[in-house]
């Protein structure tokens, strides 16, 4: 039964990261497509069909595995003992799969080649600095939503972050691994991969950080990492 609860949970990981970068590079190359050379409107649509599909992907995988589809959040769980630390591993390589296997959908629907490499260039202090207050800002809204709220929560956020950073908030290493292989609005190169996946790293462990400055004195002493 613990082996087939495993599966279920890496499949929910699997299948929620592929559609979530489907939706982000799909909805990026349609809105390219239909906004006439308008980046903000082609922003504008992205950010709208992230928004819903992260929603519903969260409310529909949750109770399977967390709906975490973030190797990000997923290392911030292990650390919180919530997710058990041999399981982290497995999370990320689902992810990591996922996120390749919603490319290629994206390309697939589109008529695009399947094997592609971004050549769109992310990269500078600004962008880096942009990555880790995303990473910090998604990782308190995650540990410090009320019961019920996380995926309504979550799901702002990232809308509200699509256009308040600079990097327009990837604030996941698996999404920055999936969009290296889409040459389309929503890729990023493949050089610019490694500073945007150290600063949401960074940006994880800061939200964690906040998070425990926040909470009542006499729990700090004694809640768990």
């Amino acid at each position: 039964m613990h082996h087939r609860l495993s599966s279920q949970k890496l499949l929910a990981e699997a299948l929620g990261t592929a559609l979530l970068l489907a939706i982000v590079i799909g909805s990026g190359i349609m809105a390219e497509r239909l906004a006439g050379g308008n980046v903000a409107l082609a922003l504008l649509a992205n950010t709208a069909a992230t928004v819903g599909g992260l929603y519903v992907l969260i409310e529909v995988f949750g109770p399977i595995s967390g709906a975490h589809f973030n190797p990000a959040v997923s290392l911030v769980m292990a650390w919180r003992r919530e997710l058990p630390w041999p399981s982290l591993a497995p999370f990320i390589a689902a992810q990591l799969l996922g996120a390749l296997l919603g490319a290629w959908a994206a390309h697939a629907m589109f008529e695009l080649p399947l094997l592609q490499t971004s050549a769109k260039l992310r990269a500078g202090p600004a962008q880096w600095l942009a990555e880790g207050i995303a990473t910090a800002g998604l990782l308190l809204v995650i540990l410090r939503a009320p019961a019920g709220r996380a995926s309504t929560l979550v799901a702002a956020y990232i809308g509200a972050a699509y256009w308040f950073t600079a990097s327009t908030s990837f604030a996941n290493p698996a999404a920055v691994f999936g969009r290296m292989f889409s040459d389309s609005f929503a890729g990023i190169a493949p050089a610019s991969a490694p500073g945007f996946v150290l600063a949401e790293l960074l940006g994880a462990g800061l939200g964690l950080a906040l998070h425990h400055a926040l909470l009542p004195r006499a729990l700090t002493s004694t809640h768990t990492p």
